[in-house]
Parts: structure tokens; sequence; C-alpha cells
């Protein structure tokens, strides 16, 4: 009688913890679904790995526009590069200061 009066007491308990991995998944499965990402199985991989022909296009476009942006920020640095070299180079610094007398002399 003891042990039916605690499965009893301990019923509600287990009920709770029985339910509360079915809705957390399905919370989880929404909110992957509403903020889109890709729905997988138990082993990790996509469910429907499916692309379209548009999104493959685009996905094409937008990394060769990445790598047209790449190549221009590198030709950049090495642009900015040569501009931090000619500021900082002592000679340079040397003659605009020859030159700042040549102005107050005159």
């Amino acid at each position: 009688m003891e042990k039916v009066e605690i499965f009893k007491a301990l019923a509600p308990f287990f009920a709770m913890i029985a339910l509360v991995g079915p809705i957390s998944w399905v919370i989880v499965t929404r909110m992957k679904i509403k903020n889109g990402y890709p729905l997988e199985n138990g082993w990790g991989k996509p469910l429907y790995p499916r692309q379209t022909t548009e999104e493959l296009e685009r996905i094409k476009l937008l990394s060769q526009e990445n790598a047209q942006l790449r190549a221009e920020l590198g030709s950049i640095k090495d642009r900015l590069a040569n501009v931090e070299r000619i500021v900082t180079d002592e000679a340079h610094s040397l003659n605009r200061e020859i030159e700042q007398l040549r102005g107050k002399a005159n």
C-alpha cells in the first residue's frame, strides 16, 4: 500500500518530466522555422536540403561580390600602408620643416 501511495504522490512529477521533452522539442523546432534555420534529423543532417536554381545563382553572385570586395580591400590596405610610410618618413618631415623655415624667411 505504501508503494502505491508514494507512486500516486510522485505521478504528477513523472508526468511533468515526460511532457517537458516533447514540448521543448516543439518549441525549439518552431523557433528554428521562424528564424530560418534548417531543420535536422537525429543525426544532424538536414531534412530537406532543397536549393532552387535562384538560390544557387544568388549564392554564386554573392561569392563573386565577396571576392571583388576582398580584392578591393587588399588594394586599399596597400595604398594605406604607402600613405602611412610617406607620412611617417623622416625625410618627408625634414623637407616639410625646411619648407616651413623658407616660408618664414621670405
